[in-house]
């Protein structure tokens, strides 16, 4: 089967919109003899991870500012797992790596992949792998914070998960990736 053309669906055309930061599509179809027509936003396939101290139960998050959440009229500064962008050739795993060390400052052990999900298929192509790990204080070999010629600017945070969970509890975190990890280590599956 044509990768165009799948369950009945037939894809038409494809328009590219925008090739902004990420590039935006119109992309017309059929489905059941109905044309319609969708926009997808295409931003790429990333991973994040949530690093977990079993012993001293904290976990690592960031700190940084999203532009979307601004525009919807809540605080730009949200907190996260990391993550960031699978690049060409890389792993999800690898990714995952680069990025604790990137924003955390911190190296992993036994990195585990958790699941992949699709965050907001109804108009995004994004795909995240996500992914848990431990870390001693011994790992945290670095500063974090991101890379400056990336525009980064990344707050490190460690916190008892027990108190990162107060803070999905009170909407302090509302990013959805970070809900399902923080969920996982509370559940023992970390």
């Amino acid at each position: 089967m044509a990768k165009e053309e799948a369950q009945g669906i037939r894809i038409l055309a494809r328009e590219t919109l925008s090739e902004g930061h990420y590039r935006l599509e119109k992309v017309t179809y059929t489905q059941g003899g109905e044309r319609q027509e969708r926009e997808v936003y295409h931003n790429g396939t990333g991973a994040a991870v949530l690093p977990l101290d079993p012993t001293r139960g904290t976990v690592l998050l960031v700190r940084q500012l999203r532009i979307p959440a601004l525009v919807n009229g809540d605080g730009p500064m949200l907190v996260e797992v990391c993550a960031g962008m699978v690049e060409e050739g890389d792993d999800p795993a690898a990714t995952a790596e680069r990025e604790a060390k990137e924003e955390l400052g911190c190296r992993l052990r036994s990195l585990r992949r958790v699941f992949t999900l699709y965050p907001s298929p109804g108009s995004c192509a994004e795909r995240l792998h996500l992914f848990t790990a431990e870390y001693r204080p011994e790992d945290r070999t670095g500063r974090g914070g991101g890379l400056a010629e990336e525009g980064e600017r990344i707050e490190v945070l460690e916190l008892p998960l027990a108190e990162a969970w107060a803070m999905v509890e009170a909407g302090g975190i509302m990013d959805g990736k970070t809900i399902l990890l923080l969920q996982q280590a509370r559940l023992g599956a970390a």
